[in-house]
């Protein structure tokens, strides 16, 4: 299965905590089960800013979509996607 590099933006409520956003523990629930199922190789904030990456195993972007809109926070508008892109690993532990 291809992996994809995802690039998500926070824009939840200023002032507050990641963990203390609203849903916070069904968010979490959500994409744990995205990492146990092997969807999300790798994912967290970039630096300290609203960027979120995530690199994904699917078979398209399409796929990433639909589950992505599945979380709750995508549905609150807590969280958006700015771009999906192939990415063709070369080096390191997941590249095939």
């Amino acid at each position: 299965m291809p992996y994809y590099a995802v690039t998500r933006t926070q824009t939840w409520q200023p002032g507050l905590a990641m963990e203390d956003q609203p849903s916070w523990d069904e968010h979490a629930a959500f994409m744990d089960e995205l990492v146990d199922e092997g969807f999300i190789a790798l994912g967290g904030p970039i630096g300290r800013g609203p960027k979120v990456l995530l690199i994904v195993s699917a078979a398209s972007e399409r796929d990433i979509d639909a589950r992505l809109a599945e979380d709750p926070w995508t549905t609150m508008g807590l969280l958006s996607t700015d771009s999906i892109a192939r990415w063709n690993i070369r080096l390191g532990a997941l590249a095939g």
